[in-house]
């Protein structure tokens, strides 16, 4: 296998499974349009994202790192119309774009974008009891990886289901030797969460159109 081939099976199931329309194909131009990176999920990541919540059957929904809000726009579809999302960003630019592409998709009730220090503002969604949260999506500053879990954990419910994106790290994961600021945070986390008793947790390994990567998940066994 290689990057063409996993690029290529890709499309042929995000052409199937994970179709866009005029919203998410916006919202993509409008991230562009506006400088941002073209660092948010996949098709069928996204996808994956809106099933999961629709699993669960999440009412409330956190995201911690927001970007263009196209991961917020899938899982936002993953509500009822009554649910709730917070989605957290640090960049003042970012999040302007973010919630013209959420208003845009029709989403602007359900959705809300908190801008500023994920750090700051997680606990005060404590203080406010904002939670708990059904679902959280983590996909921010890899270095405090750790620092968002432990709030989402916080934040979360029994049964409470919680994704972290970008752990692998193209392979380098497994490099104990790794200088890479990013690498470190995710084998931080990784090796905080094996001694968690909060939660039970594990890592996929995923190909795709982002290269080779993977995310962990986690179920919160009791609140916290």
């Amino acid at each position: 296998m290689n990057q063409d081939q996993w690029n290529e099976i890709e499309r042929y199931t995000a052409a199937l499974l994970a179709k866009s329309d005029k919203h998410l194909t916006a919202a993509l131009a409008a991230s562009a349009k506006g400088g941002l990176p073209s660092i948010q999920v996949s098709p069928v990541e996204g996808k994956m994202l809106m099933i999961l919540a629709q699993a669960v059957r999440a009412r409330r929904i956190l995201e911690i790192g927001t970007l263009g809000g196209y991961s917020t726009i899938w899982l936002a579809r993953g509500l009822p119309d009554d649910g709730r999302l917070i989605t957290l960003e640090a960049d003042p630019k970012h999040a302007k774009v973010a919630r013209k592409n959420i208003t845009d998709a029709g989403l602007a009730e359900r959705v809300e974008v908190r801008e500023g220090l994920a750090l700051n503002l997680l606990p005060k969604l404590n203080a406010k009891r904002d939670g708990p949260f059904d679902l959280t999506f983590i996909d921010a500053d890899k270095q405090n990886t750790w620092e968002y879990f432990d709030w989402a954990v916080k934040l979360s419910r029994g049964g409470s289901l919680i994704v972290v994106d970008n752990v692998v790290r193209h392979g380098a994961l497994a490099n104990v030797a790794s200088d890479d600021p990013n690498v470190r945070g995710m084998r931080r986390f990784c090796e905080m969460v094996a001694n968690d008793k909060r939660v039970n947790a594990s890592v996929i390994q995923t190909v795709g159109s982002k290269g080779y990567d993977g995310f962990a998940i986690a179920v919160v066994r009791g609140v916290a």
